[in-house]
C-alpha cells in the first residue's frame, strides 16, 4: 500500500520547494514591476497599443471569476512574421501547472512565496464556498512533481491550522490507499478509512481514468478542467475556437498556431503537406513534452508514422521554427524570436510558463518561467538535424512509468541574471498574461458548457466533440 504522508502546520521548509539556482535567485525588477500591476494599469496600457480592443470588455475579462479551470498555467512563444508582426502565441493551457520551485521570491520576507497566494486566493475560497459540508481531512493528490506537490501540503496545513495528507496517486497503478464512496474520496490509514473534505489535485498523468467526474470531495482543479481543455488539446483546440468567435467584436483573439484536429494517423502526412512539409503532430492527452512531434522533413514524417499512437485521434499545428523552415500558415509565416544571441551568435529557442488562478476579483498572475531548447536554431537543416532539440523546451524527463526527472540545466529563471537573456520587454508580459487569462476562460466556458442544468455531464456533447473511443473508454463518470 502506498505511504500516504501527513503534513502538520509550521512544517514549510523552502529548501525542500525550489530548485537549489532558484533559492538564492533575486527577481528581476521588471517581473516584480509586472506583477504589482493592477488592472487598470494594465487595461490602460494594452489598449493604448492595441486601439480596438474594447476596453470594457477587457476589463470584463481581467475580472472573470471561473467556475471550474480555477488555476491554470500556459505556455506561450514569442513569435514574429517576416514584416515584424510579433504575437505571444499559446502552445498550450495545463491544469494542474508546475512552476513554483522556479520562481524567485517576490518578498524574501515571505518565505512561502506563490504556494500561499494560491492557496489563500484560489483553493480556500473554493473549499468554503457553497452548501455542501463534508466532514473529513485536506489533502494533495499528487502523481509527479513531489518537490511541489509537498509544498502546497504544507501551505495548506498553515492556512488552515490542520495536518494535512500527502497522497500518492499513480496512472495504472493499484491505489489500494484510495476509495470513492457517495462521491467522498477516502484514504486509508492504519487500516482506517478517513474521508476527505477537499483535495488539491497535482494529477497529470491521465488523471480522468481514476478521478470521477463528479464528486463530493470539492478537488481544484476538479477533472472536467483536464477534459475540456487543461490535458485535452483537442477539445481547448475547439474551445479556443468558440471562444475567439465571441471575441472577435472587441478586437481580441487567443494567438494559436494554425490547428486541424480529429485527424486519424494515415491523414497525416496529406496534412503536413498542406502546411508546407512542417508542422507539429500532438497526442491531445499526453503532457510533460510527451506524445508532441516536431516535423521538418520527410525522414521524421516516415519516423512518426511507424509509431504507435494509443489514440485514435490527434491533432496537427503549423509547426514555428526558424524562418528558413516554418510552416506555411493561413497568416503566412511565422518564426521564433528566440533568446538574445550568446555570444557564440547562437539564438535559442525558449518558451515562457505563466502560472494563474481564479480569484474574487479576477485573474491573477502567481508565477513564471521559461525553458530553452537544448540546442540552438540554425538557418539550413543538415542531415541527420533533430528538430525536438532545436524547438522542443519542456524540462521533464520519462524514465520510466511513474517516473520523473527534469532537465534543470535548461530552466530561466526570472532574476537578474537570466530574464534578460530572453529579451522580452513590460508589454510582451502583459501580452503573455492577456492571453493566458483569455486562453483559460475558454477552457473554464467549455467546462460549463459540458454540464447541463441539473451539473450532470452531458456525455453525448463531449462524444461529438472528441469521438476518440479509446479516451471515452477511460472516463471515470
Amino acid at each position: 500500500m502506498k505511504t500516504i504522508e501527513i503534513i502538520h502546520p509550521n512544517s514549510f521548509n523552502r529548501d525542500h520547494h525550489w530548485y537549489p539556482k532558484s533559492l538564492n535567485a533575486t527577481i528581476h525588477p521588471m517581473v516584480g514591476f509586472f506583477l504589482n500591476l493592477d488592472k487598470q494599469r494594465i487595461i490602460n496600457r494594452y489598449c493604448h497599443l492595441h486601439p480596438m480592443v474594447n476596453r470594457v470588455k477587457l476589463m470584463e475579462i481581467l475580472s472573470y471569476e471561473c467556475k471550474h479551470y480555477l488555476w491554470s498555467g500556459a505556455d506561450l512563444i514569442n513569435s514574429t512574421s517576416a514584416e515584424g508582426e510579433r504575437k505571444m502565441v499559446i502552445i498550450e493551457n495545463n491544469s494542474c501547472p508546475s512552476g513554483q520551485k522556479s520562481m524567485p521570491l517576490m518578498d524574501e520576507y515571505k518565505e512561502d512565496g506563490a504556494y500561499r497566494l494560491l492557496i489563500e486566493r484560489t483553493f480556500k475560497p473554493y473549499l468554503l464556498k457553497g452548501k455542501t459540508k463534508i466532514e473529513g481531512k485536506l489533502g494533495v493528490l499528487y502523481d509527479k512533481n513531489y518537490m511541489e506537490t509537498s509544498g502546497y501540503a504544507a501551505v495548506i496545513a498553515d492556512v488552515f491550522k490542520e495536518d494535512v495528507l500527502l497522497i500518492p496517486y499513480f496512472n495504472n497503478e493499484s491505489n489500494e490507499h484510495i476509495k470513492v464512496e457517495s462521491g467522498v474520496f477516502q484514504v486509508a490509514i492504519d487500516d482506517e478509512w478517513i474521508p476527505l473534505r477537499g483535495l488539491f489535485r497535482y494529477t497529470t498523468q491521465k488523471p480522468w481514468n481514476r478521478i470521477p467526474l463528479h464528486t463530493r470531495t470539492k478537488i481544484v482543479n476538479p477533472i472536467i478542467a483536464c477534459l475540456a481543455g487543461g490535458r485535452n488539446k483537442l477539445i481547448a483546440s475547439k474551445a479556443y475556437d468558440i471562444y475567439n468567435t465571441e471575441l472577435e467584436e472587441f478586437g481580441m483573439k487567443i494567438n494559436v498556431p494554425d490547428t486541424i484536429w480529429d485527424v486519424s494517423k494515415n491523414q497525416v502526412p496529406l496534412w503536413v503537406k498542406k502546411l508546407g512539409g512542417q508542422a507539429v503532430i500532438k497526442v491531445p492527452y499526453s503532457n510533460a513534452g510527451q506524445g508532441v512531434y516536431t516535423i521538418i522533413n520527410e525522414k521524421e514524417l516516415d519516423q512518426f508514422m511507424e509509431l504507435d499512437m494509443g489514440y485514435d485521434q490527434l491533432i496537427v499545428q503549423s509547426l514555428i521554427g526558424n524562418y528558413e523552415w516554418s510552416s506555411i500558415g493561413n497568416k503566412g509565416k511565422f518564426y521564433h524570436v528566440g533568446m538574445i544571441p550568446n555570444k557564440n551568435g547562437e539564438t535559442y529557442v525558449s518558451d515562457l510558463r505563466m502560472m494563474v488562478s481564479s480569484t474574487n476579483e479576477g485573474i491573477k498572475p502567481l508565477c513564471m518561467y521559461a525553458r530553452k531548447a537544448a540546442k540552438p536554431l540554425v538557418d539550413k537543416i543538415q542531415d541527420g538535424s533533430d528538430s525536438w532539440d532545436m524547438l522542443g523546451t519542456n524540462l521533464s524527463i520519462k524514465l520510466a512509468e511513474n517516473q520523473w526527472d527534469s532537465d534543470a540545466s535548461r530552466l530561466i529563471l526570472m532574476d537578474r541574471r537570466d530574464f534578460n537573456k530572453l529579451g522580452f520587454g513590460l508589454d510582451d508580459l502583459i501580452e503573455a498574461y492577456i492571453q493566458t487569462v483569455i486562453s483559460t476562460i475558454a477552457i473554464d466556458k467549455m467546462c460549463q458548457n459540458l454540464y447541463n442544468s441539473k451539473g450532470k455531464f452531458r456525455t453525448k456533447l463531449f462524444k461529438s466533440l472528441n469521438s476518440d473511443p479509446v479516451l471515452l473508454d477511460e472516463i471515470t463518470l
